[in-house]
């Protein structure tokens, strides 16, 4: 659970807002639902990551199932200690099509990051604009988060486009900020705010 921490003005969230309820499924476009991860998503888990475009825009990645399961177990233990928000993207609650989290949850400010990737059958097709938008609505208007951040490496064109589809200007450039496999790269960051939501 988030801990609090003194302050001269009240968080935008109050810790236990979401650890006191399971973590919900969440409904978005096209037939998809976003829910929490099941033991029994670990071989599409692993089979995605073994895809060369995920790799290139994600060096964390599992090298076995029973690794996989240990990320499971640690989503969960993300949502009761109010770290994180991780789910599949599934359509309608089986194939497995993409994942989706909130991370760094910050219940002080309000702020917290979206992360993502989707699968290759799954690309270009609306998914990861569909994922992003419905867990968007959520965490402003359901949680009450008022900025959400979305950061991708400059040379990653395709988040750059869902990023804008789904209303997250892109405010500048964090140069060299992350490693990737083929070395350092300028990450862009987007922001999404409650009152540019409509």
């Amino acid at each position: 659970m988030a801990r609090a921490r003194a302050l001269s003005t009240p968080s935008v969230i109050a810790a236990g807002s979401l650890a006191a309820s399971p973590q919900p499924v969440l409904a978005a476009s096209g037939g998809l639902l976003l829910r929490p991860w099941a033991d029994g998503d670990a071989p599409a888990f692993l089979a995605a990551y073994r895809d060369d475009e995920i790799r290139r825009w994600h060096t964390r990645r599992p090298s076995a199932e029973t690794e996989a399961l240990k990320w499971f177990d640690a989503y969960r233990s993300d949502w009761q200690r109010e770290k994180g928000a991780h789910r599949a993207v599934t359509r309608d609650g089986g194939e497995v099509l993409g994942r989706i989290a909130l991370r760094g949850l910050d219940f002080d400010d309000g702020v917290a990051e979206v992360a993502y990737w989707v699968v290759p059958g799954a690309r270009r097709t609306g998914v990861a604009s569909g994922a992003v938008g419905a867990l968007t609505a959520w965490a402003l208007h359901e949680i009450g988060f008022h900025r959400l951040e979305l950061v991708h490496s400059t040379r990653n064109t395709a988040s750059c486009g869902v990023a804008t589809r789904c209303g997250y200007v892109m405010e500048g450039t964090k140069r060299s900020a992350a490693v990737h496999d083929d070395g350092r790269h300028d990450m862009h960051l987007h922001a999404c705010v409650l009152s540019r939501v409509r």
